[in-house]
């Protein structure tokens, strides 16, 4: 059975986080991490992946500016999409050639984690054979996009817990006209535990994944502080 350690970052900037991702993806297709799963809630950030469409960023540059929100084009499938807090955001860094080489699979299991971890909560979750992610009912409430290289895993998902969703309003979310977005604080009438989540949301990774997943403290101090770093720098 592989182990996967899970690492809390806590809220980070999203380039920080993006180049974070980029050396562990290095570092996992050289040997010298194990498989990881990286769990954040970002600044507010807008990020358009390879088949992004600009113009389904509906907001000006003043309007951006005035609500603090940074924008990125970055190397992962989809379209654009939002990232704040009360979000909680995941980036598995796993190498495919210990589980499957399957890339659709891996999206399959990724919306399965996000399907379980919403049932915990009493919450249906469903696909969309057209679209990948999960939705209640017609509204998304998880956005999934991701990169490979050598069969190893960098970007994940976005899945709204506490998430402000006026700022969905700017943008044609993934790029598909016509439908909501929600949140699980929206769905169950009351704010949720961000801590209590990230614990389910692993649980369920485990499950999926046929995986022990774990935490390390003195390894998530490590990439912490790799993270603050970067910053500083």
């Amino acid at each position: 059975m592989n182990t996967i350690r899970a690492i809390n970052l806590g809220r980070t900037d999203y380039k920080e986080c993006w180049d974070l991702q980029q050396r562990l993806l290095e570092q996992r297709i050289a040997g010298e991490v194990e498989d990881l799963l990286l769990l954040t809630q970002h600044n507010h950030v807008y990020t358009i992946g390879k088949s992004g469409d600009d113009n389904h960023l509906l907001a000006s540059k003043d309007e951006l500016k005035s609500r603090g929100v940074a924008v990125y084009h970055n190397d992962r499938g989809g379209d654009i999409t939002y990232h704040g807090p009360g979000q909680l955001v995941g980036y598995p860094i796993l190498d495919l050639n210990n589980y499957y080489l399957d890339l659709h699979r891996y999206l399959r299991d990724i919306e399965e984690v996000i399907i379980r971890t919403l049932v915990s909560y009493g919450v249906k979750g469903v696909r969309d054979p057209k679209h990948t992610g999960v939705w209640v009912g017609n509204d998304k409430i998880c956005a999934i996009g991701v990169k490979t290289s050598r069969w190893v895993t960098m970007h994940g998902f976005a899945l709204n817990v506490n998430t402000d969703l006026t700022y969905f309003s700017q943008i044609v979310p993934c790029g598909i006209s016509g439908k909501g977005v929600t949140s699980l604080a929206l769905v169950v009438g009351h704010e949720i535990d961000m801590n209590e989540v990230s614990l389910r949301l692993a649980e369920s990774f485990g499950e999926v994944f046929n995986a022990v997943v774990s935490s390390s403290d003195q390894e998530a101090a490590r990439i912490r502080t790799s993270v603050q770093a970067e910053v500083i720098a």
